[in-house]
């Protein structure tokens, strides 16, 4: 911890330096942290990757983030690590991994709860728009009277609408949209789709030529 502490209070230049030396994290020349508490295990940043201000990545196995992937402000990033001889997700122990990986050019604005107990695995060119949303992984098996967990996978160029709502085992395809104040509870596998309510269902094909699904680069001005 006093290790942590004062590796964070550095100079970002001196920063990754250490960052990169003492905790084995892969952090590019042209990566950038802000004043955030970011130590998972394992770190990768590639080129002009981004976390700014005040967000919190703890108790994790590895977070990637692709080229020019960015992470705002006030963001929470947990998870369940899977060393350790704790009791919880012990049925699971050898197939669950605690990491979130960000594709390049992707986005995951400010102020939302990422659970990452399972692996949260977000596309390139995605999304996660305004404020509030949670990912979670885990929840409680009433069946079986403990804690479970199950992956989310978010494929490229999707859209997250505002105070959105992602459980465990939820797949968004590639290309589609979740409507704002959606909760995502199940596997879909319809492309340039809007999904939305709660629980999200289908509601309607978007147009397969919206500029949106083809950017070639993530900021949307």
């Amino acid at each position: 911890m006093i290790k942590k502490l004062f590796v964070f209070l550095l100079p970002w230049a001196l920063r990754r330096r250490l960052l990169n030396a003492w905790f084995g994290y892969e952090i590019h020349p042209k990566a950038r942290i802000g004043f955030a508490w970011i130590y998972p295990k394992k770190l990768v940043m590639k080129e002009k990757a981004r976390i700014a201000h005040f967000t919190v990545a703890i108790h994790l196995d590895y977070v990637e983030l692709g080229c020019y992937a960015s992470i705002g402000r006030k963001n929470w990033i947990t998870g369940f690590p899977t060393s350790g001889t704790s009791q919880h997700f012990a049925h699971q122990r050898g197939s669950r991994r605690s990491e979130l990986f960000l594709g390049e050019h992707s986005a995951i604005t400010k102020n939302h709860h990422i659970d990452c107990t399972n692996r949260i695995t977000i596309g390139r060119f995605v999304t996660i728009a305004g404020y509030q949303s949670q990912l979670l992984t885990h929840s409680i098996n009433i069946e079986e009277c403990r804690q479970d967990s199950y992956p989310i996978y978010i494929g490229d160029y999707c859209f997250i609408g505002t105070n959105s709502v992602i459980l465990g085992g939820a797949k968004l395809p590639p290309y589609s949209v979740l409507g704002a104040k959606s909760l995502l509870n199940k596997a879909f596998e319809q492309q340039f789709a809007l999904y939305a309510g709660v629980p999200a269902a289908f509601v309607k094909p978007v147009n397969s030529e919206a500029k949106f699904f083809t950017r070639q680069t993530g900021y949307v001005i």
